[in-house]
Order: structure tokens, then sequence, then C-alpha cells
């Protein structure tokens, strides 16, 4: 069996995630191509992530794929997270993962309607999905709040869990729309303050095409070996959320290849074991969520197991992180007047620290007045703020 050591795997981390400043994108879309999806829980992970990853960063470049040209799309996808991906890969993210947790987020919304004392039913759901996309073809957008005070069904409040330990009263609104968006019936559109705000204006959007599920989770195997590879079983179990039989359904369909790994067996692209042609010294600075440290369940060849507990927090997100040569050094964070703060874990001389400095300049550079604080903060970069 063919053996890839770490440091190989730090080496096509670089190239492949175009973190090396030779392989840098040109676009948004290729820069999220690279690392499969880009993570959209937090909307300026979007916007940091994909700018790390361009030649020439810049907030409207990635505007424009997001509302202009809709290269870029956000879905409801692995692990019931939301990501931002191509438009070309987001019919196999939508048959592969999107629309088993649509249904699934469909049949919890109608079991909770049918508990609730006014007893509505999934005929009473459909009237409001209708009545919201009426709205939005007259009115072209519109924010959660805007499509409330003109659809009188999204006022509605629901006793969800009725007379149990966790009963609360819930408005439908915000599941309403979420089934909606889940569906690829509607779309974020542009937010209502900066490109750092969660509050999305709607617009109506088409599904994408129907494709076999089995075919689309092949696809996306493959795309996510060739970005993430060698990776354990594990690995992809984690990052996809699909049940063991699917991921090995997945692996099997493509021809995923074997490798020893220093914790194991792992998997590669079919052919894809030749060792990666080296890449210039690189460092980056990642905001929190970025794929390059969030695709493993198995994350310790990239950083030192002693620095977990101040770079994640407990469930497991990674906050703002400093990298050098593909292994995570430290984080870094701003503060309330916009300064870009540092904190190195490991001392890797002076070339590593210039190259950091110059990173956080460029990242200076073109975030320019917007202010970023993590949706799920870290120990380090709390500490970092104080």
């Amino acid at each position: 069996m063919h053996r890839i050591s770490d440091e190989q795997r730090r080496i096509r981390l670089g190239r492949r995630h175009l973190l090396a400043p030779s392989v840098r994108a040109d676009s948004p879309v290729a820069a999220a191509d690279a690392v499969v999806a880009l993570h959209a829980t937090d909307a300026a992970t979007v916007f940091l992530a994909a700018c790390a990853r361009l030649t020439a960063p810049s907030i409207a470049v990635v505007e424009r794929s997001l509302y202009e040209d809709v290269a870029l799309v956000r879905l409801l996808s692995m692990r019931n997270t939301l990501f931002a991906v191509s438009a070309e890969l987001a019919p196999c993210v939508d048959a592969s993962t999107a629309r088993s947790i649509a249904a699934k987020e469909r049949r919890t919304l109608v079991s909770h309607l049918a508990e609730d004392s006014n007893r509505l039913d999934a005929i009473w759901l459909a009237e409001a999905e209708e009545a919201v996309l009426a709205t939005l073809a007259m009115h072209g957008s519109a924010t959660g709040s805007q499509l409330s005070a003109d659809v009188p069904a999204l006022k509605t409040k629901i006793t969800v869990f009725p007379g149990r330990k966790h009963e609360t009263v819930q408005g439908v609104a915000t599941r309403v729309i979420r089934l909606l968006a889940a569906d690829c019936r509607i779309r974020r559109d542009r937010p209502r303050g900066s490109w750092t705000s969660s509050q999305f204006r709607w617009t109506a959007s088409d599904p994408w095409p129907a494709l076999p599920a089995a075919e689309a989770r092949a696809e996306l195997a493959r795309r996510w070996l060739h970005s993430y590879g060698p990776a354990t079983e594990a690995d992809f179990k984690w990052w996809t959320g699909w049940t063991l039989g699917n991921v090995r359904k997945a692996l099997a369909t493509v021809g995923a290849e074997e490798v020893r790994l220093d914790e194991g067996t792992g998997y590669v692209a079919p052919g894809d074991t030749a060792p990666e042609p080296p890449v210039e010294p690189w460092a980056a600075l990642l905001p929190a969520l970025d794929p390059s440290a969030m695709a493993w369940a198995d994350r310790g060849f990239h950083f030192t197991a002693d620095h977990r507990a101040e770079l994640f927090d407990r469930s497991g997100n990674v906050g703002p992180t400093v990298w050098w040569n593909g292994q995570i050094i430290g984080g870094w964070a701003q503060r309330a007047d916009g300064e870009i703060v540092l904190r190195l874990l490991a001392d890797t001389g002076r070339e590593a620290t210039a190259a950091i400095e110059a990173e956080a300049a460029r990242l200076r550079g073109w975030v320019g007045e917007a202010r970023i604080t993590p949706r799920f903060r870290t120990p380090l970069e709390r500490e970092l703020t104080a």
C-alpha cells in the first residue's frame, strides 16, 4: 500500500487549496471549487475564505459572484450546515445531500403544525409558501420582516412540544422561509447591511435539476478526494454527514485507492498517489470555519494537539487561524478599532514571521472599515480582542 506522509499532505493542502501565492485563484468560483464548498453559516466567512485564495482580494468581486452572476450559491447541505458552492456543483450537492435535509425539515415542521392547538397541516403550509412566492414575484426581493408584514400566515405562532419539558411558543416565519430556501425556491439576496451581515433579503429562484442521488454522491466524493485526500473514511463521513453505507458506496463508485497514513488507512482519488510538487513557503490568515481547517474529523496533521483548546470551541468549530506551510501555528482577531492582531503559538523563524505579517497587511488592506466577529468564538479569539 502506498504511503503518504503528513508532510506530503501539507504540501497538497497549500497547492490544492490555493493558499500558496503562486497558485491563488482569479475568481471566487475557482476558490470555492478548490475546497469544494465554503462555509457560509457566518456571512463573513465566505468573503474571508474566498479572498484568502484570490490573487487580488475584492469584496465587490465576491458580491458579484453571489448576487449578480449567481455563480456562487448558498445551500443548506453537508451536516445540515449552510455552504456556498459553485453553480456548477450545486445540483450535485442538492441531490446528494440537500434534498434529504429539506425533506426532513419539512416533516418536522408539519409535525409541529399538527401538534399545535390550531391543528394546521401541510395544505396550510403550502398556501403560506405560495403567498411568500407571490410577494417576492411582486417586489423582487424582501427581508424576512417585510415578508411577514405582507403575508399574514407568517405571523402565526405555534406551540412546539406541547405538554412536554421543552414546550415553547415559536413564530413560523423563519421556519417557512428556511423551508423555501432549503427547497431552492428562494435564495439569499444582498444583505440589509454590509457584507458581514446575516440579515439577508430574499428573492425567488428555481430548484436545481434533479440528479440521481447515488450519482451525485459519487461526484461529490470524487471532488472531495481531489481536494482533501488522502483522508480517512471517517473524515469523509464527518464532512458529508452521510450514513456510513452511502460513504462506502460513493468511495467504491469512484474507485478510491487506499493509502497508508500516519494515523491508519486513508483514501485518494484513483491514481492520485504521486508526490505533490513542492510549493514555495506560504503563509495564510484564514477565517473562522474555513474549510481547510474544518474538512477532516481528525485534523491532527496540520496543528499541534496542545493548541486545540485555544483554537477550537467546545463544539469543534475553529476560530481565525494563522498558517505556515500547511500547519496552523496561531490565531488572529480583529479588535473593535479595526486592528488585526496575531498570536503565534510556535516559533517558526524570521521568514515565517515576515510572510505572516505580509498576509496580515494584505487582509487589513481589503477588509477596510468592516468589523469581523466570528459567530462561534474561540478562547484565543476572545483573548486577542479583550
